[in-house]
């Protein structure tokens, strides 16, 4: 039977890793835009792609994932100024996420469409917060809702939908709370802001895709990683010890991190 043909069987395979593959490169092109225009409160739809120094229009033919900016030495076509790298490695990022979704979940579609999304959410918060200092509610509120929504997909939230649901729900509340709470002593101990507000939906939209331990394990990945980050800024003479820097990046990584791997000791909730 066609179905149990090895040649077939193995077309099948290469061409829905192509499909994971050029979709995630589309993706991140997208994603290069919510990045520059969501925080600046512009539409993600219109105008069309265009040049951001001469406000040009990008031709097609011009706008193909990092093809392009190779193809144009990363300059625009119209003006001769620099293309920001970003560009083609938020493109490229896109495409890893997709294949890291599919890789970890392959045959399972609907979920890993859902974990794909999650990841590019992810992406942009990073950047935006990186760019701004600001996680747009539109990101980290969007994560509860669609976490909530696809959590009867999510098979890191237990084995029965009613399960799932409720470990996306206490999961959204608990890292709320958690993120909440640390940055109100914080605040009462260092006399400063610890964690913006965005910080603390963004920790709840977490919760709500990878429950109450993901979203523990994600503060202390990310707690980690930033404080490794901010040292080494420190140590370098980058930065002054009271001198901020954005969290949501980290953050980010952490739930990347803990949506593929959870931490083993699981504390406190295995106790």
């Amino acid at each position: 039977m066609i179905q149990n043909d090895p040649q077939t069987a193995a077309a099948l395979a290469t061409a829905a890793w192509a499909f994971w593959l050029l979709l995630g490169l589309c993706i991140g092109s997208f994603s290069n835009v919510v990045i520059h225009r969501l925080p600046r409160g512009r539409s993600l739809v219109r105008p069309g792609s265009h040049c951001t120094r001469c406000r040009r229009p990008v031709a097609f033919y011009d706008n193909i994932p990092v093809l392009s900016w190779v193809l144009l030495r990363g300059r625009c076509r119209n003006c001769a100024k620099p293309i920001s790298w970003r560009y083609p490695l938020i493109e490229l990022l896109g495409a890893g996420a997709a294949g890291a979704a599919w890789w970890r979940w392959e045959g399972d579609w609907a979920w890993a469409g859902a974990a794909f999304a999650v990841l590019i959410a992810l992406l942009c918060v990073a950047f935006i917060d990186c760019d701004t200092f600001l996680i747009p509610d539109e990101l980290s509120l969007g994560m509860v809702v669609v976490g909530l929504l696809a959590s009867p997909l999510n098979p890191t939230l237990g084995a029965t939908v009613w399960t799932r649901l409720l470990s996306s729900g206490a999961g959204a509340a608990f890292g709320f709370a958690l993120c909440w709470g640390l940055a109100f002593l914080g605040e009462k101990l260092f006399k400063r802001e610890a964690m913006g507000a965005g910080d603390i939906k963004l920790l709840a939209g977490v919760g709500a895709w990878l429950g109450a331990l993901g979203a523990f394990d994600t503060l202390v990945v990310g707690s980690f990683v930033g404080a490794l980050y901010g040292g080494a800024l420190m140590a370098s003479g980058r930065i002054k010890r009271q001198q901020p820097i954005p969290f949501g990046p980290f953050l980010s990584a952490g739930a990347v991190f803990t949506l593929f791997y959870k931490l083993p000791f699981g504390f406190p909730f295995n106790l």
